[in-house]
């Protein structure tokens, strides 16, 4: 009998770094009103209501009472135990949400999916949640992110166990929702630059984002010497101003539940004109 792949990640420790966030003042994480305004604009592009909505992160107030101002009927689940009680949610792993089929107009996903062990099952769940013609929006740190802090970690004499998190890149994306049965999907990037002055502050900020190390078995800590190797190597990557440049890439999500009325794809071989003819030069 074939053994299951172990989990790549913790799902206690990250339900521990989420109510962490539940201590933060608001303004801690620099990227969640980035990402909630980026979603929000998309969501006004769509020329429809939604009157029931999922939310998948209770830890953006500011996101969760804009919802609510467009008059849709709000519910918010929460892997976090305590943030979930603070704010009302349905305390539930992203993974295993347990609620009735097409039971949501829209949901609402702003970051999270990278650190799920089943994305695929998690994607088709959500599939299942959604009504016919119902709306994923989502949004997510991907691949490409976190360069020179990749390279730092790898310094000499910083012991080579895994510390940063595989990421999901556009095309893997793309294929996925596709794979999963989404219709009309969508996935870009945003690239995203923010200057640091030292390596310990991008920690401050990671964690306050939620973004720490969710490995499963979690790493040795690093010792002080190690620590310092790697703010050295992270330091000389420094701009002539002494300040470093670290890159967010935010890859944007979305995809339909499937629906008859929806555009459909033309019929391969279908197309009446040459491509041949149109690339010809004109006289």
């Amino acid at each position: 009998m074939s053994q299951s792949p172990r989990p790549l990640f913790s799902p206690a420790r990250d339900r521990a770094q989420r109510d962490r966030l539940a201590r933060l003042p608001p303004d801690a994480n620099f990227l969640a009103p980035i990402i909630a305004e980026t979603l929000l604009d998309r969501l006004a592009m769509v020329t429809r209501d939604f009157a029931r909505t999922l939310l998948i992160g209770a830890h953006d107030a500011a996101l969760t009472d804009h919802l609510r101002t467009t008059g849709t009927e709000l519910c918010i689940v929460e892997a976090a135990p305590r943030l979930a009680a603070r704010t009302g949610a349905i305390a539930i792993e992203a993974d295993a949400i347990d609620l009735p089929f097409e039971s949501f107009d829209l949901i609402v996903w702003p970051g999270g999916l990278d650190s799920i062990n089943d994305v695929p099952g998690a994607l088709l769940r959500l599939r299942a949640l959604l009504v016919p013609d119902g709306l994923l929006l989502g949004a997510f740190v991907g691949d490409g992110s976190l360069p020179r802090l990749r390279r730092a970690m790898m310094a000499d004499g910083v012991r080579p166990v895994a510390r940063m998190h595989p990421q999901i890149d556009l095309a893997a994306m793309g294929n996925l929702l596709q794979r999963v049965g989404f219709a009309l999907p969508v996935v870009d990037v945003e690239a995203l630059t923010v200057r640091y002055n030292d390596w310990f502050a991008l920690v401050r900020d990671l964690r306050a984002a939620g973004l720490s190390n969710r490995l499963d078995p979690a790493p040795p800590p690093l010792t002080r010497d190690e620590a310092g190797r790697i703010a050295a190597a992270f330091a000389a990557a420094a701009d002539p101003d002494g300040r470093i440049a670290e890159a967010f890439r935010l890859v944007y999500f979305s995809g339909w539940a499937p629906h008859p009325n929806q555009p459909q794809p033309a019929r391969r071989g279908s197309g009446t004109a040459s491509l041949a003819a149109a690339l010809k030069p004109k006289p």
